[in-house]
């Protein structure tokens, strides 16, 4: 008996050297953004990626180097030496931390931070150095302001860099045509994940699997071009630059086989591990000759990290209360007129470790609305509650607060009261909770820690109806690499994405 993977396999085998082969790969190329003659080697267009944004950087030294020679410099900053080795200091530490290859996430946020403690480090080796071999304060001084100036231009200009990578990438241009290793679940998750975010510059173009889901050209439109055997003519087909070998039936010394071949083809690998669940951002790897042991360190909801952020919590929802108190005047006096009595919209809400409280909010819809919000029907499949389902029953006063988030801001006195954090995973209902947690995967890993106003999850684009396993995968994934900056990140692109996602932080 013969497997429909095994089937496929063969009528791709049997057409390839036919007439008939040619319209069905220029239709799979089409529609997969696959150039016709794409070069058999892409790592070249990595390789003018990385040039990029050294220039970015080659740039920005000189024009902060001019700008402290004109502005600031107290001995005329005649001699280039020290201005010259700051430079390749910090060209040289962004290569270590492998600036200069391309990247999947364009993160700026990250950008600024790796910046700055890289223009600190090399400033540090320099000075350190011209104390050593001078002792002139004044060629200290123009260095402390040259790596000043430089740390801010450097910023700038790989913000600037990021910024159009992600406006081409987003607009189909300069992307990697990628080729996933297993049609599984996983794999036509990672197949998903890349159609739905083009920013990532990795475009799928079909998967290698021997036996594929039978459902998977329907659910991810992709085709599957073959076995693992047709890798190198799938590869020169399609100009393959980039291969993620995800989980499939293939054994381990065929997937090593595909491994070894990428690299002769200099096409890169990624590789999604065993148990992914488990693997933070936190990583020790140690060998017991030649096999790795790779020991994760998630970080501890009961442990001191997050006993610190609990109480920055409170002292952050305190003083944002007292500053923001005159437009929490203004937002009380606008729902009084607007509604009357109560001003505070009350609902129950699942926090840590299934506890449940109620969430605060400014009244936005009309006295016989609120009832109606609660009998929304539940979301079908994978898809989350969300949006306020009210129809025309918001008053002007609540679309406006809605619309800017500020019916949100009474959920500090939750933080104040020690219910909620300002970040982590957004609370939901005790009847959805219910619901949920049998039918998603890690669903109730959720509640490890306090609900948040604001989340990982929703700064990434998962808010209203946006798929429910997506956004508990964050919100684990928040979790487990739990840091005091990952919260300073967050709240820097909530602020950053108010505008743009309004009414869905529900």
């Amino acid at each position: 008996m013969v497997s429909r993977g095994t089937a496929s396999r063969r009528r791709l085998v049997a057409t390839k050297s036919g007439a008939e082969s040619r319209p069905v790969d220029d239709a799979v190329a089409a529609a997969n953004g696959a150039v016709e003659g794409a070069p058999a080697v892409p790592e070249q267009r990595v390789r003018s990626r990385g040039t990029l944004r050294l220039a970015v950087d080659l740039v920005s030294l000189a024009a902060a180097a001019v700008l402290v020679d004109v502005f600031w410099s107290e001995g005329g900053f005649d001699r280039i030496v020290w201005p010259a080795l700051f430079a390749a200091g910090v060209l040289y530490l962004s290569y270590l931390r492998r600036g200069y290859s391309r990247r999947t996430t364009l993160d700026s946020v990250d950008d600024i931070r790796s910046t700055v403690s890289v223009v600190g480090l090399a400033i540090g080796v320099v000075v350190t150095l011209q104390v050593l071999v001078e002792g002139s304060s004044t060629d200290v001084i123009d260095t402390v302001r040259l790596g000043a100036i430089a740390a801010a231009t450097v910023a700038v200009g790989r913000v600037a860099a990021d910024f159009w990578a992600f406006r081409a990438r987003r607009h189909g241009h300069d992307l990697v045509p990628t080729l996933i290793v297993g049609a599984g679940q996983i794999g036509r998750r990672t197949a998903r994940r890349l159609v739905e975010h083009p920013e990532l510059g990795l475009q799928p173009v079909g998967f290698l699997d021997k036996e594929p889901l039978a459902d998977v050209d329907e659910t991810t439109g992709l085709p599957v071009l073959g076995a693992s055997w047709d890798l190198d003519d799938v590869a020169e087909r399609y100009g393959i630059g980039h291969v993620i070998v995800t989980f499939s039936t293939a054994p381990t010394d065929v997937l090593l086989r595909i491994v070894n071949s990428c690299e002769r083809h200099g096409i890169t690998v990624a590789l999604v591990p065993r148990l992914f669940e488990k693997v933070t951002e936190r990583l020790t790897i140690e060998h017991i000759g030649g096999l790795p042991l790779i020991t994760s360190h998630p970080s501890d909801p009961r442990g001191w990290q997050f006993a610190i952020k609990y109480a920055l919590d409170r002292v952050c929802a305190f003083l944002l209360l007292l500053v923001l108190s005159p437009i929490l005047g203004a937002c009380a006096i606008a729902v009084r007129i607007s509604l009357g009595r109560p001003i505070l919209f009350r609902q129950r809400r699942v926090g840590c470790d299934g506890r449940e409280f109620e969430m605060l909010k400014f009244r936005s819809l009309k006295p016989n609305a609120a009832h109606l919000e609660e009998m929304l029907d539940l979301p079908d499949e994978d898809t989350a509650p969300g949006g306020t389902g009210s129809g025309g029953r918001v008053t002007r006063v609540g679309a406006f607060l809605r619309n800017t988030s500020l019916d949100e801001l009474p959920q500090l006195l939750n933080v104040l009261k020690g219910e909620m954090s300002i970040v982590g995973p957004r609370p939901e209902r005790p009847e959805f909770v219910e619901l949920f947690e049998p039918r998603v995967y890690r669903y109730y890993d959720r509640h490890r820690v306090k609900a948040g106003i604001t989340g990982w999850a929703q700064v990434n684009g998962l808010r209203g109806q946006t798929s429910l396993s997506d956004r508990v995968e964050w919100d684990n994934y928040y979790i487990e690499n739990f840091s005091l900056w990952l919260d300073l990140k967050i709240v820097g692109k909530t602020i950053v994405t108010l505008p743009r996602h309004s009414k869905t932080c529900r």
